[in-house]
C-alpha cells in the first residue's frame, strides 16, 4: 500500500494484524451508544461485536535518495512477559523481507524515527546477533524524542522497560541514536509534531511536499473512533487527560484541510478528516 505525497513516496510495511480486539477493552469509558452517533466508525473500521483489527506496521518514506522508517513494530524473538506477552513476545514474522521487497533493505535505511518508545514501536530497532541485541539498521541514525528517553530510562514497568533494554539502549550504546525535541525537522519534507499524552514525548510525523501533506498519527490515536470522540483515551495513555486534549487539537488542526491521515494502528490505514455533522474519517482514494 503506497501513497504519493508530492515527491515523497510513503509505503505501509506490515508486520502483523491482530483481529477481533474489542474496542471497549482498549478505549477507556467506552460507550457503545456513541457508535450510533458516528455510524462511519462501525461501517468502515469495526467488525462484529465492536471489535477492531489492530494493525502493526511501519511507514517507509522514500524522499529522494533518503530512506526513512517511522516506527519499527514489535520485532522477532523478543522476550516479553505479562498480559501482552502472547501478542508481542517471541514473534517470527517475515517483516525484514517485506521491508526489502518495498525497497528498504536494512543496510540502505538512513533514518529511523520512533514516534515513542513503547514495545510495539521499537522492536525491529535491534535483532539478535550471537546472543546480543544489535542495531538492525547499521547505517541509520535513530531519532528518539528526548522526553521519552528520559521517561522510559527510569521506568521499571515490566513490558516497556524490557523493550527499552533490548530495543533502545543497545542503539544508544552503539552510538547510533540522536535525542531530538518533539518538533525536530528530519528533512525539508519530514518533521515531527508534538502530540503528547500517550507518552510524555510522543510525536506524530508530518510529511509535506509539492503542496500535499500527510500526518502519521503514531499512538496519538489507536483507532478512528478516538478521532470521532477525542475524549476517549486508551488504557495505554500515560496521561489520559492530556492525550484527549491532544486528539482534540489534532482534529481541529487537520479536519477539512486535505491532509492525509495515516494511522499507525488503523485498518484501513488512511483517510481524510472531514466535518459533516461531526468528524468523519473519509476513506482515501
Amino acid at each position: 500500500m503506497r501513497w504519493g505525497i508530492g515527491a515523497v513516496e510513503v509505503t505501509r510495511v506490515e508486520e502483523m494484524v491482530v483481529d477481533g480486539v474489542p474496542l471497549g477493552m482498549f478505549v477507556l469509558d467506552f460507550d457503545a451508544d456513541e457508535l450510533d452517533r458516528h455510524p462511519w466508525v462501525a461501517e468502515r473500521f469495526l467488525g462484529e461485536g465492536a471489535t477492531m483489527p489492530l494493525s502493526f506496521h511501519t511507514f517507509a518514506l522514500a524522499v529522494g535518495d533518503r530512506r526513512i522508517l517511522v516506527d519499527t513494530g514489535c520485532g522477532n524473538g523478543k522476550p516479553r512477559t505479562g498480559l501482552t506477552a502472547s501478542m508481542f513476545g517471541d514473534l517470527d514474522t517475515p517483516y525484514l523481507g517485506r521491508l526489502g521487497d518495498a525497497g528498504f533493505p536494512p543496510e540502505e535505511v538512513d533514518t529511523v524515527v520512533c514516534t515513542h518508545l513503547h514495545v510495539d514501536h521499537v522492536g525491529w530497532n535491534t535483532t539478535l546477533v550471537d546472543g546480543r541485541w544489535e542495531p538492525t539498521f547499521p547505517h541509520a541514525r535513530y531519532l528518539f524524542v528526548d522526553r521519552d528517553v528520559e521517561h522510559w530510562a527510569r521506568q521499571d514497568e515490566e513490558m516497556h522497560a524490557a523493550a527499552f533494554a533490548d530495543s533502545v539502549r543497545p542503539v544508544m550504546e552503539a552510538g547510533l541514536a540522536d535525542l531530538v525535541p518533539p518538533d525536530h525537522v528530519v528533512c525539508p519534507e519530514v518533521r515531527l509534531e508534538p502530540t503528547p499524552g500517550h507518552t510524555p514525548g510522543h510525536a506524530s510525523v508530518v510529511v509535506a511536499s509539492g503542496g500535499a501533506s500527510a500526518v502519521i498519527t503514531g499512538d496519538m490515536a489507536h483507532h478512528p473512533f478516538q478521532l470521532a470522540v477525542p475524549t476517549r483515551s486508551s488504557f495505554a495513555d500515560t496521561d489520559p487527560v492530556l492525550a484527549a486534549r491532544t486528539r482534540q487539537d489534532f482534529v481541529d488542526r487537520y479536519a477539512d484541510t486535505g491532509t492525509l491521515v495515516l494511522g499507525t494502528h488503523f485498518s484501513p490505514t488512511a483517510g481524510y478528516l472531514r466535518r459533516d455533522g461531526g468528524v468523519v474519517l473519509a476513506e482515501a482514494p
